[in-house]
Order: structure tokens, then C-alpha cells, then sequence
């Protein structure tokens, strides 16, 4: 059975570092872009960022550029996003989903997506 789980969420202070992780079980990951959204409470999901099903191709969305960095390792199908710098407007809840080959930054074209770790920026 396909799952994909989110871990590694929690609350940091402002400048401080965290790492998600996004397990896929159930099927390779192989063949799939893997990305990253966040939803803000009151706010729309928003792409973050979203690295190519064979890794060549990385975006971030502009206000993550230079903070975050995303890596895959297929043969653990895990996905990560290393987030430094944490800002307060980087809190939200963070999901990870696949699509098929490329990455794109239509949200339903996502087929699979996992429940969401919280990530809270706080002091």
C-alpha cells in the first residue's frame, strides 16, 4: 500500500534548523519528482520546493532560496527538506507528495501527498 509520511516538524527558535523527511513506502520512488508545500493557518498551500525524479532538477520557491535545501535518496525512498534560518513565516504544516517525472507548481497534479508535519517558528 502507497503511504507517504512526513517527520521531523517541531518547534524552533527564529534562526534555528530543522530537517523533514519524507518516507514513501509502498512503491519506488523512482520515475517521480518529489515536492514540498506548506500551509500557513488561513493561508492557501504554496509550493516550496521540488527536485526532478532523477535529481537533476531543483527548484525553491523565493522566499526559501538560500535557507532550504532539498535531497532524495531513492534507495531509502526518502525525500529531504533541510530548512536553516528558520523565519516565523515559515511556519505552517509541510507536506510532501509525488508526481510523475517532472515537477510542477500545479498542486493537483500531485497524485499522492502525506498528512503534513507541523513546523513552528517561535521564541
Amino acid at each position: 500500500q502507497l503511504r507517504i509520511v512526513e517527520s521531523g516538524g517541531g518547534l524552533v527558535q527564529p534562526g534555528g534548523s530543522l530537517t523533514l523527511s519524507c518516507l514513501v513506502t509502498g512503491i519506488t520512488l523512482d520515475g517521480y519528482a518529489i515536492g514540498w508545500f506548506r500551509q500557513a493557518p488561513g493561508k492557501a498551500r504554496e509550493g516550496v520546493s521540488c527536485i526532478s525524479s532523477g535529481g537533476g532538477w531543483i527548484n525553491y520557491a523565493d522566499s526559501v532560496k538560500g535557507r532550504f535545501t532539498i535531497s532524495r535518496d531513492n534507495a531509502r525512498t526518502t525525500a529531504y527538506l533541510q530548512m536553516n534560518s528558520l523565519k516565523p513565516e515559515d511556519t505552517a504544516v509541510y507536506y510532501c507528495a509525488r508526481r510523475w517525472s517532472d515537477c510542477s507548481s500545479i498542486l493537483s497534479e500531485y497524485d499522492y501527498w502525506g498528512q503534513g508535519t507541523q513546523v513552528t517558528v517561535s521564541s
